[in-house]
């Protein structure tokens, strides 16, 4: 059959994000470590944008807004400009391109190079003179200024760092940074040797021998700190950290390398009587082998700060919002704002773009000047609206939750947590769905009881027989209260915590029971067993 070309009309709706979109919905997923750090780098890349004269509030309140500076008015004014006769074909658009090296000499506000220049100094005693001027800090003053942060390595450099002080050879060096780079955040390589090999020929033109590999490995896991770096799996990884370990006599080395290399699943399930019938040994015997192989870490990249969150272990909390309820009132919602400073427009980069007046004569230079201005003044324009709207939009999404769930904000009792999901939020803040996912992802609120997730305060509903409507954070409260109060000696089976939940007022069925003690991560009735 002969094919035919044929030509079709169709219409079609399609939906776009614009660049502005793009960026509130970003900085709105950001929690508020890693928006103070974008601002910084934001206020580092474009010199448009500085901090505002007077100091930032650490919190802001519902009807706080950033200030904004606009400067709509320098529109497209340069192109009408008149020139001289030398530059009357220039073409002001296509030279922006060109020069993009103007950034070298307008990239920084003059009160944005000060900054930089003294955050080169750890105290006012070692500023220099004509900095102290500009400053306005005296040497002989109690000022001291803000230290920087001490730089933490990240998981790859710790152990690359280890690496380079061991003598190895030119094949061996390679493989073994490339197996560092493969490993998981726990420390546990999980990908096979053999696909290594194949990565490094296929993406890498770099073919490999996989006894090099091997080798390597084996070099990786009896030399690296700490001990289990490099293993394979579990077993492998506590088997190394076994015949790494120092002062222990040889009878228990054997001991716990038994245990772990035959009796690997029974110690896993904490079936310490079928380990100890199987090695012969006393109760005495067996605690202390019990407690010894406790000691091991089953995530020894955990010791280097590799979190999957943060790779440079900084695991404390920076809430957002901050929740108080005075006596006898109403909760209520503060956005904290941590080190971010109020944000303006540089007025350096302000002149420039005056200079865009209709009836001035601007020459090649200048021109392109101010099309750099314009072009940072917008982006920090948009910057700052951006900022801005992240604020309102945590704000509403916080305080929708705190008027859904007051009783809690107000008495502390998980037990008074109604159910709440998503769409509940959005359809009071009147957002998105969507938009008000990323309000809650990965932010915190610090109330009188202590500091929760927001993600914490979220719960689906269970249904009881009779139509009544009870959030599932209620039964995990009420399970968790069972099984801490339960004979460790003979643990609680999920038949009996059911029967326990029907006493208090929540009949459900022992599924149900299994389901919540694994979304609690609380393991089975044999496992607890103590």
């Amino acid at each position: 059959m002969p094919q035919k070309i044929i030509q079709t009309q169709t219409l079609q709706q399609t939906q776009t994000l614009s660049p502005q979109q793009v960026l509130q919905a970003r900085l709105l997923e950001m929690p508020l470590a890693q928006l103070e750090q974008r601002v910084e780098n934001e206020m580092m890349e474009n010199g448009a944008l500085e901090e505002s004269c007077g100091s930032a509030s650490t919190t802001a309140s519902a009807t706080a807004e950033t200030e904004d500076n606009n400067f709509d008015s320098f529109g497209s004014s340069a192109d009408t400009a008149s020139d001289n006769e030398t530059d009357e074909n220039y073409d002001v658009d296509d030279s922006a391109e060109r020069y993009a090296d103007l950034e070298s000499l307008y990239g920084t506000a003059p009160g944005e190079q000060l900054k930089q220049a003294l955050a080169d100094y750890s105290s006012a005693d070692e500023v220099p003179p004509y900095l102290l001027n500009q400053s306005n800090i005296s040497a002989d003053s109690n000022t001291t200024l803000p230290e920087r942060p001490a730089y933490a390595p990240t998981f790859y450099e710790a152990l690359t760092e280890q690496l380079a002080e061991m003598d190895l050879s030119e094949k061996l060096r390679p493989a073994a940074e490339y197996i560092i780079g493969s490993l998981d955040p726990d420390g546990i390589l999980r990908k096979p040797l053999r696909s290594l090999a194949d990565e490094l020929e296929v993406y890498h033109a770099t073919p490999i021998d996989m006894s090099v590999l091997e080798q390597a490995l084996e070099i990786l896991q009896a030399r690296l700190e700490p001990a289990g770096i490099g293993a394979r799996d579990l077993q492998e990884c506590l088997l190394i950290q076994i015949a790494r370990r120092k002062n222990i006599s040889p009878n228990d080395r054997a001991l716990q390398r038994q245990t772990i290399q035959d009796l690997f699943d029974e110690f896993t399930h904490n079936r310490w009587d079928k380990i100890s019938r199987r090695l012969h040994l006393t109760s005495e015997q067996t605690q202390h082998l019990q407690n010894q192989l406790r000691k091991l870490n089953p995530r020894p990249g955990a010791a280097l700060g590799a979190d999957a969150e943060n790779d440079h272990g900084m695991n404390a909390i920076t809430p957002d919002f901050i929740v108080t309820t005075p006596a006898g009132g109403s909760p209520e919602v503060m956005l904290c704002q941590g080190e971010i400073p109020g944000l303006s427009i540089s007025p350096a980069f302000a002149r420039i773009a005056e200079n865009a007046q209709p009836g001035n004569k601007l020459s090649r230079a200048e021109k392109e000047a101010v099309i750099y201005a314009r072009q940072k003044i917008e982006k920090a324009q948009a910057f700052i609206e951006a900022i801005r709207q992240r604020r309102q939009t945590l704000l509403s999404t916080m305080q929708a939750i705190v008027d859904l769930q007051e009783d809690f904000f107000i008495s502390g009792d998980e037990a008074t947590l109604h159910p709440m999901i998503l769409k509940d939020v959005a359809n009071r803040t009147g957002l998105d769905i969507s938009t008000t996912s990323r309000a809650t992802a990965s932010k915190y609120v610090q109330t009188d009881f202590g500091t929760y997730p927001l993600k914490w305060f979220f719960s689906d509903a269970y249904i009881t027989p009779e139509g009544e409507e009870i959030a599932t954070r209620k039964i995990h409260a009420a399970l968790r209260e069972l099984i801490e109060n339960e004979n460790k000696e003979t643990p609680l089976s999920d038949d009996a915590l059911a029967t326990g939940l029907a006493q208090k007022g929540y009949p459900i069925a022992r599924r149900t029971v299994a389901k919540y003690r694994e979304q609690l991560g609380i393991p089975v009735a044999r496992l607890r067993r103590q």
